[in-house]
């Protein structure tokens, strides 16, 4: 039976509640052992604020080391204090939101664990605790000193791949560039070839109508078409540069399993209409698997009880198919 971690997230936002809730389900509960790395209490404190029952054990980080049990447990670092504020922004839960994430990630490197599942994190709040991250891709990628890597979300049938992260859009077109471009369809062939049967990549315009043979704009001529070009010439089964306006629906039609874009909303907006909810955030590169809802903290409404575990349950669904995938790869 496969080992997943769970980072707990901001223990202000609504990542406890959902993980408890989606820890309930047996679909979910019996189909793999889970450890969530977090604060026991502020777990206990999220679950009694939803009206939730907390049976699972409870054990600490330093019993963790030493053995990790054969069952379904959370694993407290205890660095939460005092009275747990939903909804506040804190640099103390900044900064258990993270300790939570690397300790879970220390132990997907050493093996003891298969993957990484992680719940929301509020950017504030980490950064008033000193961490320097747009989010989590950034800062696991710097824990795994992961030089290539990028951010994917599975949506129904369809891949999507960014070619950057979390940066402003002026930045983000800046790294519209070959060898970048080239980086980042070796690196998504290579990592999604195991989990899609036909992995055919068709890759997005970044101007109007494809820029319209460069009456809007040189990228496509100058950058996009010779990366697509030579990775073909690699093997790689790659096409376009198609207009984003269109790519979509060619892929919902099935001319293509995994689409890449260029900057976050190029790839979110489609990806959210298609399957908000229930889109799976899988980071590429890393030495192992590490997947995460596609919702953020939603501190208005968290303590409340009202939150939908639906992205936590697709998320631990998606996860356990990826590793029973890869492994029947290996054999």
């Amino acid at each position: 039976m496969h080992k997943i971690a769970i980072s707990m997230g901001d223990p202000a936002g609504i990542g406890p509640e959902v993980i408890l809730k989606a820890l309930a389900d047996r679909s979910a509960s019996e189909s793999g052992i889970f450890y969530v790395f977090g604060d026991a209490s502020a777990l206990y404190e999220s679950g009694r604020a939803a009206g939730l029952p907390f049976h699972w054990p409870v054990i600490s980080l330093d019993s963790f080391r030493l053995h990790a049990p054969g069952e379904t447990c959370v694993v407290d670092l205890a660095n939460v204090h005092g009275r747990l504020v939903m909804g506040a922004v804190r640099a103390e839960y900044g900064r258990a939101a993270m300790e939570c994430i690397e300790a879970a990630a220390y132990f997907c490197m050493d093996g003891t664990v298969d993957a990484l599942v992680t719940a929301p994190i509020n950017k504030k709040s980490i950064h008033l605790a000193g961490f320097d991250f747009p989010g989590h891709t950034e800062f696991l990628a710097t824990l795994t000193n992961t030089q290539q890597f990028a951010m994917s979300f599975h949506a129904g049938n369809i891949w999507t791949v960014l070619t950057t992260t979390h940066m402003p859009l002026s930045e983000a077109l800046k790294q519209v560039r070959k060898e970048h471009l080239v980086d980042i369809i070796r690196l998504a062939y290579r990592e999604l070839r195991p989990f899609v049967p036909n992995p055919v990549l068709a890759v997005a315009s970044i101007n109007p109508h494809g820029a319209e043979g460069g009456l809007f704009g040189i990228e496509e001529s100058m950058e996009i078409a010779p990366a697509i070009e030579e990775c073909r010439q690699a093997g790689i089964p790659v096409c376009g540069p198609y207009s984003a306006d269109t790519i979509y629906l060619r892929a919902l039609k099935g001319e293509f399993p995994i689409v890449i874009t260029h900057y976050h909303d190029q790839g979110m907006i489609p990806v959210k209409l298609m399957s908000f909810g229930k889109a799976v955030n899988i980071t590429l590169g890393l030495p192992f698997l590490r997947t995460s809802v596609d919702h953020g903290t939603a501190f208005d409404i968290a303590g409340r009880g009202i939150a939908s575990p639906e992205s936590m349950l697709e998320t631990l669904r998606l996860t356990l198919e990826l590793l029973r995938q890869r492994d029947a790869l290996s054999r």
